[in-house]
């Protein structure tokens, strides 16, 4: 059954009490930027005690460092005043239960979703599948910290980015609520 009544239902609530957001700035009030993941357990408005019209929240599979994310984040310094940005990766990220290859086989065999066990991810659709996937980055993770501090590191060090914005970096643990600093990480992406 679809979510979409539920959804349409939910909007008409939220559009009744919408009052004067109408009227926010475009630029983000409190002008920084947060590149964090997809999951559905992150809640960036809270763990981060947001509002509308606070940050801009960038969202990826992994909040990984991607070309479009770090495009997102230009957009939002060069075009809308952003001082700071948080690279925010999670504990238990499905992101870390897979690699480029596992993900390329699953796609090759079925497009039908994957069922996940002890053993990882295992194809349970019937096919067709396409090889289309091994043409993808997936930027999957095999160690959080890690890649915390690549993705600092990839945006610190983007042509694009200047050097006086900080970039901090941190794993959200989903078990706490809890933001943790990735000291290495936020080394990386200091401000000069």
């Amino acid at each position: 059954m679809s979510v979409l009544p539920e959804v349409i239902a939910a909007n008409d609530s939220y559009a009744k009490s919408f009052g004067s957001k109408g009227s926010l700035a475009l630029p983000p009030a409190r002008h920084f930027a947060i590149l964090t993941c997809m999951d559905a357990r992150l809640d960036p408005a809270k763990y981060a005690g947001l509002s509308e019209g606070d940050a801009h929240v960038i969202r990826n599979a992994g909040a990984r460092a991607t070309d479009d994310a770090i495009r997102s984040l230009v957009i939002s310094y060069k075009l809308l005043g952003t001082r700071e940005w948080f690279v925010i990766h999670h504990s238990n990220c499905g992101m870390e239960f897979f690699t480029n290859d596992v993900m390329s086989g699953l796609l090759a065999s079925s497009l039908e979703t994957a069922a996940l066990g002890a053993d990882g991810f295992t194809d349970v659709g019937s096919g067709p599948g396409s090889p289309e996937g091994k043409y993808i980055n997936w930027h999957t993770i095999t160690d959080n910290a890690q890649s915390v501090t690549e993705d600092v590191s990839r945006i610190r060090n983007h042509p694009l980015v200047p050097r006086n914005i900080p970039i901090y970096g941190y794993i959200y643990e989903v078990e706490t609520g809890r933001l943790v600093e990735v000291p290495e990480a936020t080394r990386a992406g200091k401000a000069s």
